[in-house]
């Protein structure tokens, strides 16, 4: 059996760090398989039009293999395996490489809002649904091909391009993560609905391992318990969220929960406030939400959050005899920090970067240490 290199995508994003692949992520490496399989055949049929079928052992004399992990970010190193002593005998193997550069052009017509089905039949577009679902936003995997200067990129973005450009697909499915409450559990179907902060209920499926969590959920619904829950879900093509088809995660929150109060703020509408006040913008609730995530740990109290009328946020802490207030710009990530000790009638002020870790270990340090004097 002969090996050759065939195809190295990039990963670039966090999750990649340090040369390592998340194991969820080598499913979509078989789904990438499937899809050149099957474009493949569409090759050869584009050029032996009078054939019915392929040639016997088309897809059994190769296979496609992981390799190894090359450094750079994460490469996983996909090589070719041919049966054959000789890896020019397979007839496959060149409708292999016209299919992976095929799928790669189709990827980048995607990036540049050009005609996808130039490159891969419509049907095939079905394949994207289930390759790079669980992509963040700021995560990429980069195609490298020998006639483009630059990679070709494949992100969040350009995967639903692809997906919805066939007219069959009348939904599509992600990775999400959703809070809310859970109003109904059918045990009989293992079927469980969650409401969303939007009020909107979806179903999702009652599996053991959460059966739990999701009946306690349900047992204080009225006692406003909401649960923070992580699996694919199908969304309609305007992006509305149909159901969950799987749950992965599911977590008990906090009443306080930050991230569940930001949900909240991101409804509000300008004018939320008598007619006046701005609405907090999504990128702005967005960079919080991941300030917070990665900067605010998880043993200080958590604060309360509020709108303010100029689109902000401001954020509350009742520590004791001391009133602490954050009032944050979401456009130019600052915070003005202001503590009051009420029984020493002692106050002061910071101005905070809030793009800065340093300062964000500052009120952190403040908000530990107002704490323990407290206790």
């Amino acid at each position: 059996m002969k090996q050759k290199s065939f195809l190295k995508p990039r990963l670039v994003g966090s999750r990649f760090d340090e040369n390592a692949i998340p194991l969820e992520f080598l499913k979509d490496l078989a789904v990438l398989e499937e899809m050149i399989v099957e474009v493949a055949k569409w090759e050869y049929f584009k050029q032996h039009p009078s054939r019915q079928r392929v040639p016997r052992g088309f897809t059994e004399s190769i296979s496609l293999k992981l390799a190894g992990i090359e450094k750079g970010c994460a490469i996983p190193a996909i090589d070719v395996f041919a049966e054959s002593n000789d890896l020019l005998d397979p007839p496959s193997l060149f409708f292999y490489e016209r299919a992976k550069d095929s799928i790669i052009s189709a990827i980048e017509a995607a990036e540049n809002n050009r005609s996808i089905t130039d490159h891969i039949p419509e049907k095939a577009l079905g394949y994207f649904d289930r390759i790079g679902r669980s992509l963040k936003s700021t995560e990429v995997i980069e195609f490298n091909l020998e006639d483009r200067p630059s990679p070709v990129r494949y992100t969040k973005e350009t995967r639903r391009k692809l997906v919805l450009a066939s007219t069959r697909m009348k939904e599509f499915t992600e990775e999400t993560t959703q809070i809310g409450s859970i109003p109904e559990a059918d045990q009989d179907n293992m079927t469980f609905e969650i409401q969303m902060i939007n009020e909107r209920k979806v179903k999702a499926p009652l599996t053991i391992q959460h059966s739990d969590i999701i009946l306690q959920a349900f047992n204080d619904y009225k006692k406003g318990l909401r649960v923070q829950l992580q699996g694919v879900a199908k969304f309609s093509r305007q992006g509305k969220i149909l159901e969950f088809e799987s749950v992965e995660h599911v977590g008990v929150l906090d009443p306080m929960d930050i991230f569940a109060r930001l949900e909240e703020l991101r409804l509000l509408k300008d004018g939320w406030f008598e007619g006046k006040g701005i609405a907090p913008k999504d990128a702005g609730i967005d960079w919080l939400a991941n300030a917070f995530r990665d900067h605010y740990e998880e043993d200080l109290p958590l604060p309360l959050l509020f709108p303010t009328i100029e689109g902000g946020i401001q954020v509350e802490w009742s520590i004791g005899p001391n009133e602490i207030t954050l009032e944050i710009d979401l456009t130019g990530h600052s915070g003005e920090w202001h503590r009051l000790d009420i029984d020493k009638s002692n106050d002061d002020n910071r101005h905070l970067n809030l793009d800065e870790a340093v300062d964000w270990r500052w009120l952190a340090s403040e908000i530990g240490k107002t704490t323990e004097e407290d206790v």
